[in-house]
């Protein structure tokens, strides 16, 4: 079975956010979990909801 797994990239990216230290990966990281974001049920949403703030927090310290 082929496709992209929610659940499975939201990890991954969690497990990766230590090592995403340049702008653009940053940011490509937080596109596709705002993407995926819209397609996960309410109830799943929480995971996803901190790992993006995470990123955006990253993100702003990147960027200062």
């Amino acid at each position: 079975m082929s496709g992209v797994t929610p659940y499975r990239t939201i990890h991954d990216i969690a497990r990766a956010l230590p090592e995403l230290t340049r702008r653009s990966e940053i940011e490509a990281a937080l596109d596709e979990l705002e993407f995926l974001f819209e397609v996960l049920p309410p109830e799943h949403q929480e995971y996803a909801e901190s790992v993006i703030e995470a990123l955006r927090r990253k993100l702003q310290d990147a960027t200062q």
